[in-house]
This record gives C-alpha cells, structure tokens and sequence, in this order.
C-alpha cells in the first residue's frame, strides 16, 4: 500500500527532506509485538500503529509552519527597503542566515547591460572587495552565473564550493585571495527570473568547509526568486530617477560664467522624483550679470520640463530688458498664465553691475536674499508679492542694493528651508546663524561658504534623504 503523499502548504514544497530533529519512525516489527502486547483488540493495535505516522506528520507540519515564519519576516523587512543599496544589504543579511554564512557579497549587473551596475559586500571592507574582483572572473562563482545565465545551454541555477582548498582546479589567484580572507567555502545563486530577466548574482562566504543541506537550499531558492522581483522594481525605478537627473541636470547651466568684479558659486540637490527649482548666471551687455533662482510647483516629469521652459524664457526676456527686472518677471508671469495655466512658480532675478557692485531684484513670491559679510548678515528686505500665475496681472517694485567690498549675496529656494522640517521661521533662524558662523576663509570663498552654509542647514542624511521632494538651490555670489 503506497503512503499518502503529503500537500504543498503555501509554496514550501512537501518534497524537502525533514528537518534532522524530525522523530525517526517506529519499525514495523516494533510496532507489531508493543500492540500485541497491550491489547488484543485489533482496533486498538491499529491506533497505536497510526500515532507514529501522526508524530510524524505534526513535526514535519511544525517546521513547514516555522519556515514560513521566516520567509515571511525576511521578506517583509526586504519589502520595507526603498533604495537599491539597502535592498541589496537586506539581500545579503537575510540570505546569510538561511544557508548559515557569516559573509557575502552581491553583484548587480543586469543582463540588458543598462545598469545600473555595482557590488555590495556582507562583512567585507572595500579592500576586500577589490582582491575578490582580482581573481579571474571564470574562476568566481559570480562570474559562471552572470556569463552563463540559468535558463542557457550550459547555465548553472546555483554553485556550491564545499571546500575551496582542497579543490585541485580553483585558480591560484583565487586560492591566495581565499586563503588571505580566510573563507573556505562558498554557496552562490544567480538573481534571475522569467519575468525580471537577469540581474546579478550573490555569492555567501563559509569561513569552514561547509555547504547548505537540501533545507536550506531549497528555502534561500524561494526568498531569492522574491529578492530578484524586488530588485528589478528597484532598478527600474533607479534608472528612470538617473535619466530625469540627467534631463534636469542638461536643461540647467554646466558651468558658471566668469564676470569680472565677482564671483559664483552654486549647489543644487534634486529631490528623488526630480523637481522644478533653476538657477542661473547670465551675462549680459556692459559688463553686467543675471543671476536668477526659481521653483516651479509640483515635482516629476512634467514639472522639469516646465522649469526648462521657463527658465529658457526668463534668460531670453533678461537678455531683452534685464536692467528692469519687473519687467522680466512680468512677461515671464504672462508666458506662465498663457502657457501653463495649472501651474505657478516663485522667481527672484538679479540684475547685477559689477563695477559699481549695485544690485537691482525682483522677486514674486520667492524668499528673500542674504547679505553675508564681515559687519554684516542679514536679510534683504524685498516688497511681498504673490507668485507668477496666481494673479491675473504681476507687478511689484524692484529694489536695490550696494554690496560692500568682499560680501557675499545668497540665492536659494525655498527647498532649503522646508528641508529642515522646521517652521518657518525657525528655518529662517537657522539659515540666518548658519551664514552668520561662517569663518573668515570661507567668507572670502563663495564655494566654501555655499558648502558651510548647507552643513549647517543641513546636516548629510537629511540633504540626502531619498523621502523628500523637495529641491535645494544655493547660489551665491561674492563681490569684489
């Protein structure tokens, strides 16, 4: 008579072998002569017989019960992951305590071969990294996956090394670089599926000769087919940040005009969905400079392309009339009520006289300037005005300033405020005490002083938080 095969439970297939705690099962004959002994009621000789399968069949159902507890919890936290490198890191952590390793490393490298591209370690310095991408790529583990890719004539679905050393083949460079990093094993498997194509390979590291058993396989298989679904949702979505980036970045000056009498420096960050903040620097006939910041509302696509639009037109209008900055804003209002009626923008432009250091600007809705000096920081008081589009007719006055010798004027968005998650006024506090602590090097460097001015606004994780949209601008420019 053939024992019932026992059903899948939610993808851990019933085939794996049973955990080595697992009860052995009673022999027949065992069985036989303790039921004939207790009873000699036949119906009682089969219930005995049966308690054994029942054992059995509890303890194989417990560890089915325990493995998805944990490909639930290890996939949630991968989930939880919103940027490539940490996924990737969670990638490596979780799959390391599947197989029992203690080290590893990931290698991205999609087979579409348009990136993007990079390797991740687990417990392994950067040196480390650099001797392992020393050894000859046919000899890693890595390397066979990503050349010969599971799913082609002669690709490998996984690569198990149980012990390095004692293989009389493995390379000598391979051999040194194991033998300096102290691993003597090694368990890769490729980050490929039907959907997601080929993405990378991860490799993990056994400090012993050591291999996962048929379990462990079999449980790192499945979390690594979710893995690679997760990563290519994650590529995509690097990539497509990358082409806006690029797009946002060409539709905005590359270099910063050299005009004598003073100097400029900008900073600007994107946010991760791209956005619309411009600056520029423009020279103009007689000597003179434009300097402009702006923002356009909304984020995305859409939004950077209408900040190219409008920063485009704003260059075209001050080259016309930039000695009147209200009469630039003015049309630029007009282009946007014609052209973009959904949306509205903050701009501030400078008409700037180098020689007699003399400023005439123009804001509509946009954040005040701030002179930075040696007797002096602080704020221009510019006239309030609403911002371009959200009135049926802009004009406000211009108003006009005379740096002294060696000040410094400060452009920025508000995306440098609002960053801060301070209220606002706050966050004009902290922008105000930032310039104002700035240190006499870097008072007489406008770049230094752009690179001061953000540390202190803002610290490194929060102008790299991925969760924020906001753009930030800096531009200034020192008078001489």
């Amino acid at each position: 008579m053939t024992a019932p095969q026992l059903p899948k439970v939610a993808g851990i297939d019933s085939s794996v072998p049973s955990p080595a705690h697992t009860v052995a099962p009673i022999a027949p004959s065992s069985a036989t002569s303790a039921t004939s002994s207790a009873s000699p009621a036949g119906s009682t000789a089969g219930s005995a017989a049966a308690s054994p399968v029942g054992a059995v069949l509890q303890d194989r159902l417990a560890s089915w019960v325990s493995d998805l507890t944990t490909l639930h919890e290890l996939t949630e936290r991968l989930a939880r992951t919103a940027t490539l490198d940490d996924a990737l890191h969670e990638l490596l952590r979780a799959g390391a305590a599947l197989v029992g390793a203690r080290r590893g490393l990931v290698v991205l490298e999609p087979a579409d071969g348009l990136g993007p591209g990079r390797t991740v370690g687990l417990g392994l310095a950067r040196a480390d990294l650099g001797h392992i991408e020393t050894v000859p790529r046919c000899s890693t583990a890595y390397g066979r996956l990503l050349d010969t890719p599971a799913g082609l004539p002669g690709g490998e679905s996984e690569i198990a090394q149980p012990d390095l050393l004692a293989d009389d083949g493995l390379d000598p460079r391979h051999r040194e670089v194991a033998d300096r990093l102290g691993y003597a094993a090694s368990y890769a498997l490729p980050l490929a599926t039907e959907q997601a194509g080929r993405l990378g390979a991860a490799v993990w590291l056994y400090d012993e000769p050591a291999e996962p058993v048929d379990r462990q396989r079999h449980l790192i298989g499945l979390y690594a087919r979710y893995a690679t679904e997760h990563l290519a949702r994650l590529v995509e979505l690097e990539r497509t940040r990358s082409t806006l980036a690029t797009v946002a970045a060409e539709l905005l000056p590359a270099r910063l005009p050299r005009v004598p009498g003073v100097q400029v420096a900008v900073r600007h960050h994107s946010g991760p969905r791209g956005g619309g903040d411009w600056f520029d620097a423009l020279p103009l006939p007689e000597g003179a400079l434009g300097l402009s910041v702006g923002s356009v509302t909304g984020s995305g696509p859409s939004a950077v392309a209408a900040m190219g639009r409008l920063r485009a037109s704003l260059r075209a209008y001050a080259v016309m009339e930039g000695e009147d900055p209200v009469a630039v804003l003015s049309d630029l209002e007009l282009l946007l009520r014609l052209t973009e009626p959904a949306r509205s923008a903050t701009a501030l432009f400078a008409y700037c006289e180098p020689p007699l250091r003399k400023i005439t600007l123009a804001g509509a809705g946009h954040c005040p300037p701030l002179i930075v000096g040696e007797r002096r920081t602080e704020f221009v008081e510019t006239s309030l005005s609403a911002p371009l589009g959200m009135l049926a007719c802009w004009e406000a006055p211009s108003v006009e300033l005379q740096p002294e010798p060696g000040e410094t004027v400060l452009l920025y968005t508000d995306g440098l405020l609002q960053r801060t998650r301070d209220p606002m006024d706050r966050a004009f506090a902290r922008l105000h005490a930032a310039a104002a602590s700035a240190p006499r090097a870097a008072r007489d460097d406008p770049d230094a002083l752009a690179d001061h001015v953000l540390r202190c606004v803002l610290p490194e994780d929060v102008l790299d938080d991925q969760g924020s949209e906001e753009d930030v601008v800096l531009l200034a420019a020192r008078f001489e």
